[in-house]
């Protein structure tokens, strides 16, 4: 093999790479010669990857349910990379902000447009019989879609829509988390008693979501939108992709939820509860939660319509 000046080169960068760091460069060449290759089923990990589905019954639907719920929170993974990335910068510039603001929602584009594989993709008879084998966990505890709702904007729009007036300049995160919009969805409405469901969600999170929510008050993407100019503030392609991230989380999503529950919980005597005691009637369709990110960004009429188009044009 003949040493090119192009070889020679990256060997003196190589060279000058691990020295910097107190590395002999010739014992990680001599490493290479007995190194193994990198293969494709090694480098993602697939044997792995593909052992992780395990059904707790012998129905072949159950394992539909099963990989798309993994399949979602590697989005949320994905989407989480980006908030926290950008909650650390101090001097955003438009174009980044609209560039990551945008890969998150391409990312919640993709999971609404599958939710098709929830939607349709199950028999209906084996999800209403492996389901109870399932209890009390339920998709509600998806630690990974609070904490995009904690990345996304000031914690006091996360507040109960009936208690966010009164807590309005509140700082104590602790205080705030008490009156988290989630519980309702979560605690028996005759009763006022959490489900196990909440009891465990929050004995598994709730300490992790409370330093979060401390975390975010300066990093979550509404404050690192302020950090633009006031021009790139006013600037619609950046209040678009905002908006998009608020129609996406806030609407989309959860309805997406919501027409598959439809499908397979709505009956026309009774409703079948969800997985974990669940209110999905009342805790999915945004207009009851009325959940806005960047309530600022929207118009009055916007606020008082929320989720409005998407329920007729969906659900019609």
């Amino acid at each position: 093999m003949e040493i090119t000046p192009e070889l020679k080169e990256k060997l003196s960068l190589l060279n000058d790479k691990y020295a910097a760091i107190g590395e002999d460069f010739n014992a990680y060449l001599e490493g290479l010669l007995y190194a193994d290759v990198t293969t494709y089923w090694d480098y993602i990990q697939l044997d792995t990857l593909l052992s992780l589905q395990k059904p707790k019954t012998s129905f072949p639907d159950e394992v539909i349910f099963i990989m798309y719920h993994q399949i979602t929170e590697l989005y949320f993974k994905l989407a989480l990379r980006e908030f926290e990335a950008l909650g650390q910068i101090q001097a955003p510039t438009k174009n980044h902000f609209i560039e990551r603001v945008t890969r998150i929602n391409r990312y919640f584009d993709a999971l609404v447009k599958s939710f098709e594989i929830m939607i349709n993709g199950m028999d209906r008879e084996e999800f209403l019989k492996f389901r109870m084998s399932l209890l009390p966990a339920s998709g509600f505890q998806s630690a990974q879609y609070r904490e995009i709702e904690i990345f996304s904007t000031d914690f006091i729009n996360l507040v109960a829509k009936d208690q966010r007036e009164q807590l309005k300049g509140e700082t104590d995160i602790s205080r705030l988390f008490e009156q988290i919009y989630w519980k309702a969805g979560a605690t028996e409405a005759a009763t006022g008693k959490k489900t196990l469901t909440l009891i465990q969600f929050e004995e598994k999170y709730k300490d992790q979501f409370i330093a979060l929510g401390q975390h975010c008050s300066d990093k979550n993407l509404w404050q690192v939108y302020l950090r633009l100019s006031k021009e790139d503030q006013a600037d619609e392609a950046v209040q678009q992709v905002l908006r998009q991230n608020d129609t996406n989380v806030n609407i989309n999503w959860p309805l997406a939820h919501y027409k598959s529950a439809v499908r397979y919980l709505a009956r026309q005597d009774k409703d079948v509860a969800a997985t974990g005691g669940t209110n999905w009637q009342k805790y999915l369709p945004p207009r009851f939660q009325k959940r806005i990110f960047y309530p600022t960004l929207w118009s009055t009429e916007e606020h008082e319509n929320w989720g409005k188009a998407w329920v007729e044009e969906s659900l019609s």
